[in-house]
């Protein structure tokens, strides 16, 4: 959410040969690297989020510490007394087995309606297949029904009371401003100041707030080896027996959360570019100069963000440049991505940091525009671990080349603010699926027992952008922003999305599923796809009906709730799914006395279930929950008091998500952001086909990790809230064999 110069405000708020395994990685450039440092990126308060690539910021800051890469060494040194101990220990792990590989294939978003009109046309015969060869069901969601919510029940077995997950975001009570609800970092709390230079004494914290222990946890201690690959909420990664690649909330370079660039010679004017930032450039006679934006640099705090200047030499024939950066010259041709590009930055006294990114010429007449994607964090030497054990990550890059590493890594803002146009959003996750296709296939073929599970999330922001082509009445619709609008073939993205995710599917049943009965498969989504039409503005529904109240000299666009009148407010918003309390004792300026909080609460859960749209009458809120009734564990007190349950073609607003304040209630939603999930749970469920028969009738998300641990013959825990699923299995009896470790283990 930031332009240069940077608005004072946001700094608060996609082949190399075959290697043999991780032994093979170069020893020696690890060694000098010791001694330089690792980029760390430190906590601040900074934009909220409001969808994926919204640039929440985690952190802006470098520290000098090799952390990263000294984990990697030692995981590469202690490898062969690790793998002897895991050996014998695995040797008796599957004596009360079930099967000896569970393969999970998740497709985020994965919407039961359109799934099931596809499959009645014929245009997913691989889904067909597998409901055939065993079964289908719908699959049962969480409140709310938002990725970070509902992956982290699918990994604790557990609701959002036991893992304290709620939204994207949450409110810190004490300064009424949004952090992200997942990871908090520490800075180091120790430095040695050298001059102008700063040396960290001891090494930063990254905190995960998501609480539970993944189930893959539980099967590890028990002995099962199991491959995780990018599901949502695992960063920072934790320890387990096995591998695991993280997902959601995996920073970009700078500590965002995806923040892109635009360069032009066209001024933005006054437009703040949500999600990222335009830099106006100076064109001479063929060539631009300019530099790319890197992290803050804390060694040398003075010296500002780390910078690497480059030059774009236009070509004679148009829609051609070259593009010279760091030593190295790239072609670039309007529409088209460059491969992942290494970059070196420089922070001082030997200290450099890699992240990667890729360019895309935009337009070279009449205005010069281009397109750079966040830069990612580098999987070959990352500077954060993004990876257990931390080489994982960079035994995939040396099997396939460099990879997105950011948590939400397909750039949907560029899109929102169109800048760039379909074609190249599109091309950008088919690309980032590609890859994730070749980490998950490697997965299975080094995980020929025990479990694999891997998350696709470009089912997910594909939908979320595309949406508006399936719905000719849509506000967002092309045509009803463009009366010059023509057909560009994009009605038909999401089927061939879908028809792209069945043959995935196939090729996924080809390669696990053969004449035995061992391996059982499950492809599932975490929840459903709905219309985003019109939005809801909360914190101006609370105005009006009396419940907040904004200071009389606030200025009209502020953010963070930092125009409101703490002193008269008894409520307010924030986030996608939430309402708070401004309850007294909690929240640094509260008034509502904690004994009148559950009146209050029912009064307003009254006034806002069955809310209508004065546009046409439609119900925009269906129900409203109260925390104390659907929640249960520890960690419910840090839940938003009340969850909005949205009609079918509602949701928050966008103002509403990051603290801001509008003049009215309603208002249509015209982004590329067409489609979401915020909305009531029980019209939103997700998708459960299994190769093999399940006889439960009702599955819930929060069921599979529970099952999969039965699968393995391995009692349930205790604070699971999920059951297993009763799944018919051959004859039931179990598999007795030694386990063998995946050849990356």
């Amino acid at each position: 959410m930031r332009m240069r110069p940077t608005d004072p405000t946001a700094q608060n708020g996609t082949r190399q040969r075959r290697v043999d395994g991780i032994a093979r990685l170069r020893f020696p450039g690890l060694i000098i690297t010791l001694g330089l440092g690792i980029v760390f990126l430190l906590a601040t308060p900074a934009q909220a989020y409001i969808g994926p690539g919204a640039g929440f910021a985690i952190a802006s800051s470098l520290f000098v510490i090799l952390w990263t890469m000294f984990l990697a060494f030692l995981t590469l040194l202690s490898w062969p007394v690790h793998w002897l101990i895991r050996a014998i220990k695995g040797r008796k792990a599957f004596a009360k087995s079930r099967v000896k590989r569970l393969v999970i294939l998740g497709l985020d978003g994965l919407e039961h309606t359109l799934a099931e009109r596809f499959m009645s046309e014929g245009k997913m015969p691989n889904l067909t297949r597998l409901k055939e060869m065993g079964s289908y069901r719908l699959l049962e969601t969480t409140t709310p029904p938002l990725s970070p919510v509902a992956w982290s029940s699918f990994l604790t077995g557990a609701n959002p009371g036991k893992h304290n997950i709620y939204d994207f975001l949450n409110s810190d009570r004490r300064s009424y401003l949004p952090y992200l609800s997942s990871v908090k970092i520490k800075p180091p709390t120790k430095m040695l100041r050298l001059g102008k230079y700063n040396f960290p004494l001891n090494k930063p914290e990254i905190q995960l707030l998501r609480k539970g222990k993944p189930f893959w946890n539980t099967l590890g201690e028990h002995g099962i080896f199991s491959s995780v690959i990018r599901v949502p909420i695992t960063w920072p990664p934790e320890k387990c027996r096995g591998v695991v690649l993280s997902a959601m909330c995996v920073p970009d370079l700078r500590g965002t959360q995806g923040l892109f660039s635009f360069y032009s010679t066209r001024s933005a004017g006054q437009k703040e570019h949500t999600g990222g930032e335009q830099i106006v450039v100076q064109r001479v006679g063929n060539l631009i100069r300019s530099k790319l934006i890197g992290p803050d640099n804390s060694v040398t705090p003075s010296a500002g963000p780390m910078t690497i200047p480059f030059t774009v030499k236009l070509a004679d024939k148009p829609g051609e440049a070259a593009l010279q950066i760091g030593g190295e010259t790239h072609a670039l041709r309007v529409g088209e991505y460059t491969k992942w590009i290494t970059l070196k930055f420089k922070a001082g006294a030997g200290v450099r940091v890699n992240g990667i990114c890729r360019f895309m010429l935009v337009r070279t007449e009449p205005e010069f525009e281009l397109y750079v994607m966040p830069i990612n964090l580098d999987p070959e030497k990352p500077a954060m671990p993004i990876s257990h054990p931390t080489a994982y990550s960079t035994y995939l890059a040396k099997q396939f080349g460099p990879f997105a590493t950011l948590g939400l890594a397909e750039d949907t803002w560029v899109l929102n603010e169109g800048l760039v146009d379909d074609d190249a959003f599109l091309e950008q996750c088919v690309s980032i699926d590609g890859e994730r296709e070749e980490q998950f296939f490697d997965a299975l073929r080094n995980t020929g027992r025990g479990l694999c599970v891997c998350v696709f999330d470009g089912t997910d922001r594909i939908q979320h952008m595309f949406w508006r082509y399936l719905e000719k009445d849509h506000p967002a619709h092309p045509a009803n922003l463009d009366p010059n609008y023509k057909a560009n073939g994009h009605e038909n993205t999401i089927e061939n999305l879908y028809v792209r995710m069945d043959k995935l599917v196939g090729k996924t049943m080809d390669t696990v599923l053969g004449e035995s009965d061992d391996t059982m498969l499950m492809v599932i989504s975490d929840h459903g796809f709905n219309p985003f039409r019109r939005g809801v503005d909360l914190n101006a529904w609370l105005i009006e009906n009396g419940y907040m109240k904004l200071k009389p000299d606030a200025e009209p666009g502020f953010k963070y709730l930092s125009g409101v009148d703490w002193a008269n407010t008894r409520a307010y918003a924030l986030g996608l799914a939430g309402m708070f309390l401004n309850l007294k004792g909690r929240e640094a300026q509260g008034i509502v006395d904690p004994g009148d909080a559950r009146s209050l609460k029912r009064e307003i859960l009254q006034k806002l279930a069955g809310l209508k749209d004065p546009k046409n009458g439609e119900v925009a809120i269906r129900r409203v929950f109260d925390k104390d009734v659907v929640y249960q564990g520890p960690f419910k007190e840090t839940a938003p008091d009340l969850v909005m349950g949205y009609a079918r073609g509602y949701r928050v607003d966008w103002d509403t998500a990051i603290g801001k304040v509008t003049d009215a209630t309603f208002h249509d939603n015209t982004k590329a952001w067409s489609g979401d999930h915020c909305i009531d749970p029980e019209l939103i469920p997700g998708v459960f086909f299994c190769s093999h028969k399940v006889v439960s009738e009702s599955p819930r998300l929060m069921d599979l990790g529970p099952t999969a641990l039965d699968l393995f013959g391995i009692s349930v825990p205790e604070n699971m809230d999920g059951k297993p699923l009763e799944i018919e299995i051959g004859n039931g009896n179990p598999i007795a064999e030694t386990v063998k470790e995946p050849a990356h283990a």
